[in-house]
C-alpha cells in the first residue's frame, strides 16, 4: 500500500449531505408580505478525526431570511465530506484540511442551499464564492496573536 513507502496521499473517500434543516415558523401569513427580505448568511467550517489518516470536514452555511423582525426561513445545511490523507506533514494537513477540502465540498452545499429554497417556494439563494485560503490565514492569525497574548512576557 502507499503507506509502505511514505508516498503522499489525498483521496476523496465520500461526499454527503449530512444535515438539513428548512424551517418557516411564520408561514402562510408571512408569504403574503411584499417586502423585499434581508438575508444573513453565516459559513462554518469544522474538520474532525475518524480514524488513522481518515478525515470528515464538514461546511455549514445558515441561511436565515427575515422580513422586518420576523422570520421568513430559516435553511442549515451541513455538507461533508470524508478524505483520506497520508504521509503529509503536520502544518499542511492542516491547509488542505481548511482549505482544499471545504473548496471541494462547498460547491455541493452553494448546490443543496439553492435548491432547498427552490423547492420552499423561494427564489434561490445563491452563495457566493469563498476564499478559503484566506479564511484559513485569517484563522491562523487569529490563533497565533491569542497565543502571544497569553503567553507569558518576561522583563
Amino acid at each position: 500500500m502507499a503507506d509502505e513507502n511514505n508516498t503522499p496521499v489525498f483521496q476523496i473517500q465520500r461526499m454527503y449531505l449530512k444535515d438539513l434543516s428548512l424551517e418557516q415558523p411564520n408561514a402562510p401569513q408571512i408569504l403574503l408580505e411584499q417586502t423585499q427580505p434581508q438575508v444573513d448568511i453565516n459559513l462554518a467550517l469544522s474538520a474532525e478525526p475518524v480514524a488513522e489518516g481518515i478525515f470528515e470536514v464538514c461546511v455549514t452555511a445558515t441561511v436565515t431570511t427575515k422580513v422586518g423582525e420576523r422570520t421568513l426561513f430559516l435553511i442549515e445545511a451541513k455538507q461533508a465530506g470524508i478524505f483520506e490523507i497520508r504521509n503529509v506533514p503536520q502544518e499542511q494537513t492542516e491547509g488542505i484540511l481548511g482549505i482544499v477540502c471545504p473548496q471541494m465540498i462547498y460547491p455541493y452545499l452553494r448546490a443543496v442551499v439553492s435548491d432547498v429554497c427552490t423547492r420552499a417556494g423561494f427564489p434561490p439563494v445563491l452563495l457566493s464564492e469563498v476564499n478559503f485560503q484566506a479564511m484559513f490565514e485569517a484563522q491562523q492569525a487569529q490563533r497565533e496573536a491569542a497565543a502571544n497574548a497569553a503567553a507569558p512576557t518576561l522583563n
